[in-house]
């Protein structure tokens, strides 16, 4: 039976009603002064986490409630191939058509935004090809068998192809400029072969080679808000490159001596693990093993320097792998103005750090290791007794709240070892057995000037996906899981409490890490091990929100 909700209002002696108009009217009014990157794609979605504060929160209202459960009609999928993870959405072309753009182990896509074809795929030179017919063996085989030893071991076997995804990180720029980072530290643009016609055929613009002196992988892409793409290294590099590739800049994060030696596992645990946020003045937000890191892009170089607003600052690091969250971005404009992390203690904290000037006042939190932390919570899912729990997915932020998910699989077979366990939540994750609970979300009180738990769900399962939160909905919507079938979840952002759960169907539709994205349009969309997913369900009035 599952442990039942426990909500926990921040402000004592204020009405529910009165603090949900109060979060509503800072949640719309943080949307509004966030500022669109004019050189990204004009859509909801043109780079991995939405926009380049990496927020995972957009300002389109999310979908209606479609019932307990989703029709065939409303459930869409395109067979893309395995590994297709995120989705990004074009400007519109001259015929005011627009396409998703995406990419996996063995091809690119461009898919219809009206009608989810495929309207052309670029096959990746020497790559395996994978069948629809090899995606459809699996599928079934995990329908009819989710748990115990041989559904892990079919787990594990596929798990092998993401050994060959030639990029995880991708940015779509304004002139549909599709970039990839590609494992060898290049990066390629591709782009249509007629650009008057999203139909046409993919082809490669031009290649990126990072200089000789950079070393490391690339661990994430985002653009500065004049056009320079943003690439850092697990090593401690980070690369500005021109769209055209015509320039380029680098420079060395601070305390990076000896990174190459401090990678605690193998690929995606090198002292650098995750992207980068940005803002409007150029600051570039990136967390190292031990340290958050602000640098400054000024227009012509990246650099390090506190005179030109640049700092880093210390956060605890317990069990020695670093943060596993792309740093999220809080407040704009005359906000109080954070960045977002969670940190690397075996029992993880979600940490806010000053993003500019730290006020004068201000003291040292009790246990923070530095004074720019403006805030350290548990995110022990409301359990003061929970002793673990990490996540490999970065903070939701909307207005002045940050929400983290529990990815922790119960009842993990006592000879798995800890790097397997990751199988539980990914491709066994709707199992009852093994499915986390739990979702959590913080608030800073600008008046008290802490940062406090706003509420805990413990009813909600989100094993993988990246939840995304919407703006004008006051809702954050997620792919979970109920009765080991895979479930569209809708959450009261102010609240916590259950808005609709709406389920989709089996295996076909498991998140596998994918981000949750709502489109222009109000659909949910989202990438799964071996094709994409669209939920064609139109966006609620906001008179029914």
């Amino acid at each position: 039976m599952l442990p039942p909700i426990r909500l926990r209002v921040l402000a004592l002696g204020v009405a529910c009603t009165a603090l949900a108009v109060l979060a509503f009217s800072t949640v719309a009014s943080a949307a509004e002064s966030q500022k669109r990157n004019p050189h990204l794609a004009d859509s909801v979605n043109p780079l991995g986490h939405g926009d380049p504060a990496q927020q995972d929160a957009v300002a389109v209202p999310g979908p209606a409630n479609p019932g307990p459960r989703l029709s065939a009609e409303q459930i869409e999928y395109a067979p893309t191939g395995p590994g297709q993870f995120g989705a990004f959405t074009s400007s519109p072309y001259p015929d005011g058509r627009r396409v998703l753009w995406s990419n996996g182990i063995d091809r690119i896509v461009k898919v219809d935004f009206d009608s989810f074809e495929i309207l052309a795929t670029y096959w990746l030179p020497g790559a395996r090809r994978w069948s629809e017919a090899e995606a459809d063996d699996a599928i079934a085989a995990f329908d009819d068998s989710n748990e115990g030893l041989f559904a892990l071991w079919r787990a594990f076997q596929e798990a092998q192809k993401l050994r060959d995804l030639s990029g995880v990180y991708t940015v779509l720029d304004r002139d549909n400029n599709y970039y990839i980072a590609n494992r060898d530290g290049s990066v390629t643009a591709y782009t249509d072969a007629d650009p008057n016609d999203p139909a046409s055929e993919i082809r490669v613009r031009s290649r990126f080679e990072l200089p000789s002196n950079v070393t490391g992988l690339t661990v994430g892409m985002n653009m500065t808000y004049d056009g320079w793409l943003i690439l850092p290294t697990e090593h401690g590099y980070v690369v500005a490159v021109k769209r055209d590739f015509s320039e380029y800049r680098t420079v060395r994060m601070q305390h990076a001596e000896g990174a190459e030696e401090k990678a605690t596992r193998d690929v995606g645990y090198g002292w650098v693990r995750n992207g980068v946020a940005i803002d409007e003045a150029g600051g570039l937000y990136i967390a190292s093993q031990d340290h958050m890191h602000k640098l400054v892009w000024t227009g012509e170089a990246i650099t390090t320097d506190p005179a030109d607003g640049a700092w880093t600052a210390s956060y605890l690091n317990g069990w020695g792998h670093g943060s596993g969250a792309t740093p999220s971005l809080m407040g704009f404009g005359s906000e109080d103005r954070f960045v977002v992390i969670t940190d690397g203690q075996p029992m993880m904290n979600v940490v806010i750090f000053w993003r500019d000037e730290i006020p004068e006042d201000w003291k040292t939190l009790p246990g923070a290791p530095d004074r720019r932390i403006a805030g350290m919570q548990p995110a022990n899912m409301g359990d003061p007794d929970l002793r673990e729990i990490q996540s490999e997915q970065s903070v939701v932020v909307a207005g002045y709240g940050a929400l983290v998910v529990n990815n922790i699989p119960r009842n993990a077979p006592w000879y798995l070892p800890e790097r397997a366990r990751t199988l539980l939540i990914s491709f066994l994750g709707s199992s009852p057995k093994h499915q986390p609970w739990g979702v959590q979300k913080f608030e800073w009180d600008p008046e008290a000037r802490e940062f406090r738990e706003a509420w805990v769900n413990l009813e909600v399962s989100s094993p993988s996906c990246v939840p995304l939160a919407s703006y004008p909905s006051d809702r954050v919507y997620l792919i979970g899981a109920r009765d080991n079938a895979w479930t569209l979840e809708a959450l009261d952002w102010t609240t916590g409490e259950s808005v609709y759960t709406s389920a989709i169907g089996g295996q076909r539709y498991n998140p596998f890490f994918s981000g949750t994205h709502i489109d222009e349009l109000g659909r949910v969309h989202y990438g799964n091990h071996w094709g994409r997913v669209r939920l064609a369900i139109p966006a609620a009035p906001m008179e029914e929100q």
